[in-house]
């Protein structure tokens, strides 16, 4: 049986709902399955196998103003069974030390959750500095800095698909 995906994400310029959308166009995710979190309910999460998560970092680190209310009601649902990937954008230059914070700040939160983290990578070509999108070398989830690394977007995009592939199957 086929598992079905769904992406919920939260944008403020649109670059995290762009990167979402195109995470969706290459695992072939209709876009009735793509969901802005500003107008979803958390309970939405139960229609879906595997989950992809995104938002945009802010500030000191901080999630992007609509995952606020979202993660709270979120964090009471019941994700047993559920596969969650995650990921972000932020600007690894100005911010090396909190970049895509918002990735570690959601995979913190669903920890409780009862789901299984993918689609965690080694941060190759990056230069983060103790962020908390890094947990024991790694990445929790998939960093977009389309600010300063535009250039490598598509590919990271590419290489962070075939690991939720690999996971998912």
């Amino acid at each position: 049986m086929e598992k079905k995906f769904g992406i919920f994400y939260g944008s403020t310029t649109g670059i995290t709902e762009t990167v979402a959308n195109q995470i969706g166009e290459k695992l072939g995710i209709s876009a009735t399955d793509i969901h802005n979190v500003s107008g979803s309910s958390a309970s939405d999460v139960q229609n879906y196998d595997c989950l992809l998560f995104g938002s945009s970092t802010w500030g000191d680190g901080e999630l992007q103003d609509d995952w606020y209310d979202f993660i709270k009601d979120l964090e009471k649902e019941n994700l047993n069974g559920k596969k969650v990937g995650i990921f972000g954008c932020g600007d690894s230059a100005s911010y090396p030390d909190t970049f895509c914070d918002a990735v570690g700040l959601i995979y913190q939160a669903l920890q409780p959750t009862g789901c299984t983290f993918i689609g965690t990578y080694e941060p190759d070509g990056y230069a983060v500095e103790g962020s908390q999108i890094l947990k024991d070398g790694k990445f929790v989830g998939l960093a977009i800095d389309d600010m300063n690394e535009d250039n490598l977007t598509e590919s990271r995009i590419d290489r962070w698909i075939e690991r939720i592939k690999q996971e998912t199957a």
